[in-house]
């Protein structure tokens, strides 16, 4: 089923729309909770919870396309559940991750939601600019936790290469932002 019918079904109230989104997004909710979390139980109370927020999110959204609004909801829900469970849990790989990028981007807080919805808007337009392979190994690290071996092996690269690449990645979104009026 395609992701407008799924949508559909949200809006219509329809259960069916939870049967179908789990048949096709089902595994990708499990993997992103799977990366950030590391275990599987976690990974599927978060894939269950993922359900749920889709249910009470749509309607009012109409997500198009709905995997990546999938994949968001999947991770918030993830992080949550590390910020909740105490950083002493959190994976090592996930906590450098975000270190990494703690660098180049500050954090607005909850209450600031222009400046949220600002800072999505320099964060996708950033990621658009970059080619392909970089905003690909750029996604890999930052959204799904991969390690810079993991990153190295899937893209046939040297683990150096990979750690230079994700390194002038961020000084390129450092200045995106800065030009775009954030303070770092």
């Amino acid at each position: 089923m395609d992701d407008r019918s799924i949508v559909k079904l949200f809006l219509e109230r329809s259960e069916q729309a939870i049967r179908e989104t789990a048949k096709k997004y089902g595994r990708y909710c499990r993997y992103i909770a799977m990366r950030l979390l590391g275990n599987d139980p976690d990974a599927e109370e978060v894939e269950n919870d993922t359900y749920l927020r889709l249910w009470n999110s749509i309607p009012p959204h109409k997500p198009d396309p709905l995997k990546p609004y999938v994949g968001k909801i999947a991770r918030n829900l993830a992080l949550g559940r590390i910020e909740a469970s105490g950083a002493q849990k959190r994976s090592g790989e996930v906590t450098l991750a975000l270190e990494e990028l703690a660098e180049c981007i500050a954090d607005p807080g909850d209450e600031d939601m222009a400046e949220n919805f600002a800072l999505r808007e320099a964060l996708n337009s950033f990621l658009g600019s970059l080619d392909a392979r970089e905003r690909i190994i750029f996604m890999q690290r930052y959204f799904y936790a991969c390690t810079v071996r993991e990153i190295a092996r899937l893209r046939g690269m040297k683990e150096s290469a990979v750690t230079m690449l994700l390194f002038r990645t961020r000084m390129k979104l450092r200045e995106h932002l800065i030009k775009e009026g954030f303070e770092i």
